[in-house]
Order: C-alpha cells, then sequence, then structure tokens
C-alpha cells in the first residue's frame, strides 16, 4: 500500500480476527514508533509488546476505552518517563501522539488494524507490565486484523467537512 493510501485506509478496530500477528509485522510497526520526530529528539518512549492473552485482558481494564485491548492478539504500550513539569508534559504527549500515529499508519500499510485507549489506572497498567514507578503508560495501542473487513481506502470519511476544517490566512 502507498503512504496516501494507508493514512485513508487507517480506521479504528476494536473488534480482530484471532490470526496471531506476525512478530516481524509487530516489530516494524514498533519501528515506525521509534522513528517518529520528537522535540529535542528525546525520543520519551519505550515500547511494551504484549502478546500474552491473559495479560492482554488485565490490560482492558485499566481504562474504559481500553476494552477492546481484551480481544487483539497483540496490544502495543507507549510508555514515557513523568515529566518534570507541565511544559514537558505537553511536549512529551505530542510527541508520544506522533509515535502512535506513525504505529498506527504502519500497521495500515501492513493491512493490520489499530485502535487506541488511553490509560487511567496507572498504578494496575505499571504492575501489569512491570513499568518502574517514575514513568507513566500514556497509551495502549490494540493491534490485529480487522474482523469486519479489510482495511482499504476510505473515499467518504465520516468527518467534518473539508472546506468547514481549512482556513486560509485567517480563521
Amino acid at each position: 500500500m502507498q503512504t496516501w493510501d494507508a493514512v485513508r485506509a487507517r480506521r479504528n478496530i476494536r473488534t480482530y480476527r484471532d490470526d496471531p500477528v506476525a512478530e516481524a509485522d509487530l516489530l516494524r510497526i514498533v519501528e515506525a514508533g521509534w522513528r517518529a520526530p520528537s522535540a529535542k529528539n528525546r525520543q520519551p518512549w519505550d515500547f511494551v509488546i504484549v502478546t500474552d492473552r491473559a495479560q492482554l485482558q488485565d490490560l482492558s481494564t485499566v481504562w474504559q476505552g481500553a476494552r477492546h485491548i481484551a480481544a487483539a492478539p497483540a496490544a502495543i504500550a507507549i510508555v514515557a518517563p513523568e515529566p518534570p513539569d507541565e511544559r514537558r508534559r505537553v511536549v512529551d504527549q505530542y510527541d508520544l501522539g506522533q509515535a502512535t500515529m506513525a504505529m498506527a499508519i504502519t500497521a495500515a500499510d501492513l493491512g493490520i488494524g489499530t485502535a487506541h485507549s488511553s490509560v487511567g489506572e496507572q498504578d494496575r497498567a505499571r504492575a501489569i507490565l512491570g513499568v518502574p514507578d517514575d514513568h507513566f503508560v500514556a497509551y495502549l495501542l490494540g493491534v490485529g486484523y480487522p474482523a469486519d473487513r479489510p482495511l482499504k481506502p476510505i473515499n467518504k470519511p465520516d468527518r467534518r467537512p473539508f472546506d468547514e476544517v481549512v482556513h486560509r490566512g485567517r480563521w
């Protein structure tokens, strides 16, 4: 798939086929996050790949929006150091978002679906993943093949009209 097609095909996938995701594909997806840009090249991330069914089930309980993780063949936890101040928190969140999107687009390029989730219960997520106390689990990314239909470019996405979103020079 070409990059533009992967961008247009990417959609949140929360129901997955049972097929496992190949290790090489998981590593490619994580490499995309590793290659994402970051402020001052700080790279404020670590990635934990999870494929164990019991661990995925446990992770699905750390946030109301994480239920899909239980049925995913894999998940990637995006972990970062606790920021020293609010400014760093804002900058790091942007960088973590870039890494997450790079992984989602790369997965789509491989025909693999993803859906992200925040993490509310940090202590529980840290315990499940063995993350040190001076780090937090920013997001979970469910990873797997779509159960309903394969990924393909979406010609009419469910989005606000383009002309209402794009402004030139002024609002």
